[in-house]
């Protein structure tokens, strides 16, 4: 990404949801001034939640140098909750960045010895590649708007971007597409493999993931066994028992923080900024890519693989042994907290006229 920002002459487009005034943050910032410097256009969106601890200044010698800089969603009592988790880079209109990588320390690193273990791609295709600035030209442009620009994007917070043997197309959609296509590629699907920082799917989702247990397909999740949100991590447990007694195999990510999203289902992949749980599901603004490929597929598989040799299986009769009253109360008042009183509040900020 730095060397993308660095070789730039045209323009560089970043998003994020998090980033943070450190070490990998002054170096992104550095690179952009230099961009700025010598005539290129920058913008950068960063989420006002996922960033608050970043100063407002910080941006300021990037905006005396001509950079364009936004804060999506500014806090207020009345609009806290709703947030722009996507993860773009778009430099020149020929190459973009898309995943689950925000700009901070902790993403700096392998995954397994430093690091948290997150996914990302590159990509190359013009088409795609322009699609995805137009997507970000059309949020940043709502980003600081006064005229409720949630309630605007409300029914257009997943971009989803499709690519196949077909002629690549992009539909910026309404709200939920990305669950049904991927309860539509589950109904057809043999051999699913999906990673999850934090899992707390609806129950149309696992349905689908145990359907294709049940007719003998092959189900593997592999979920955070450190995280960073003890109280995901708590609420995704919620649902091991039955998962597991359908067929599903489950397994912890052991070395560092587990932040990656990546869905294999057959041979479709989907990579991006989307947590398979409520809150991009149904709430935050996301980035996802779905490939209909077989050597994309080939390459995600791979990934998956290799994050399984540091992945410790759940076995079903071990863990009914350990589940004591106490954690089962956990796991459900985390569970209600995440799929009732979340969702609850940020709707009702989408309508609030303030």
């Amino acid at each position: 990404m730095l060397d993308a920002i660095a070789s730039a002459r045209e323009s560089v487009k970043l998003e994020t949801y998090i980033y943070s005034d450190g070490r990998l943050g002054r170096l992104f910032a550095e690179t952009l001034l230099a961009a700025a410097g010598r005539g290129v256009r920058v913008s950068v969106l960063v989420d006002a939640f996922g960033s608050w601890g970043l100063p407002e200044n910080y941006f300021d010698a990037l905006i005396a140098a001509g950079g364009s800089v936004r804060r999506f969603n500014r806090l207020t009592f009345w609009r806290f909750a709703v947030r722009d988790h996507r993860k773009l880079l778009v430099c020149d209109g020929r190459v973009a960045f898309v995943g689950g990588f925000n700009i901070a320390d902790e993403y700096d690193g392998d995954g397994i010895n430093n690091g948290w273990c997150d996914i990302g791609a590159r990509i190359e295709n013009p088409e795609l590649v322009t699609a995805f600035a137009a997507s970000f030209d059309e949020l940043f442009s709502f980003a600081e708007s006064h005229r409720h620009p949630l309630q605007r994007l409300l029914s257009r917070r997943h971009s989803v971007f499709e690519c196949d043997d077909k002629p690549m197309h992009h539909a910026l959609s309404k709200a939920g597409t990305f669950s049904k296509l991927l309860r539509h590629d589950l109904a057809f699907a043999r051999d699913v493999r999906i990673i999850s920082a934090y899992f707390l799917p609806t129950y149309r989702l696992r349905r689908a993931l145990m359907r294709v247990a049940r007719r003998g397909g092959r189900v593997r999740l592999i979920l955070a066994g450190r995280t960073d949100v003890y109280i995901s991590q708590l609420a995704a447990r919620n649902f091991y028992s039955r998962l597991m007694q359908a067929g599903v195999e489950i397994y912890e990510y052991e070395p560092q923080i587990l932040h990656a999203k990546l869905i294999c289902a057959g041979p479709v992949t989907y990579i991006g900024s989307a947590n398979l749980d409520i809150r991009s599901l149904r709430l935050n603004y996301e980035l996802i890519l779905r490939f209909n490929d077989k050597d994309v597929a080939a390459g995600a598989q791979e990934i998956f693989e290799k994050m399984l040799e540091h992945s410790r299986r759940i076995e079903p009769a071990t863990w009914q042994q350990k589940q004591g009253w106490w954690q089962r109360w956990k796991y459900r008042w985390a569970n209600f907290l995440l799929t009732r009183v979340d969702p609850f509040v940020s709707l009702r900020q989408f309508r609030a006229k303030r």
